[in-house]
């Protein structure tokens, strides 16, 4: 799941092949409640990303991930994501720095 993340992640969006800051985190049922209309089988893919990308680029996101996700097995209607983008600099890296203020290496403002 983590490879098929990134790889939609990668198409979709155009992230570097070293880019794969991913976790996969698994919750007991007994923790968790299922939306309606859902089953045991439901997956919430929440992706924390730079800002800047179009709805076209999240919607092509939206796509690959569903698709990448289906190909190993998971049911397409099963499959919720959320986005999280918050601003720049609200990203420290590179030893402290916050991200408004580096070069990251690629385009986010697809």
């Amino acid at each position: 799941m983590i490879d098929a993340l990134h790889e939609a992640m990668k198409e979709a969006l155009g992230v570097p092949d070293d880019d794969h800051d991913i976790r996969y985190q698994e919750h007991r049922a007994a923790h968790c409640r299922v939306p309606g209309g859902k089953t045991a089988e439901y997956l919430l893919v929440m992706v924390h990303m730079f800002p800047g990308r179009s709805l076209q680029a999240k919607r092509a996101l939206y796509r690959a991930i569903v698709r990448r996700f289906s190909e190993v097995g998971l049911p397409a209607a099963e499959i919720n994501i959320l986005l999280n983008a918050p601003p720049l600099e609200d990203f420290g890296l590179r030893g402290g720095q916050a991200a408004c203020d580096l070069d990251l290496g690629f385009k986010v403002d697809l």
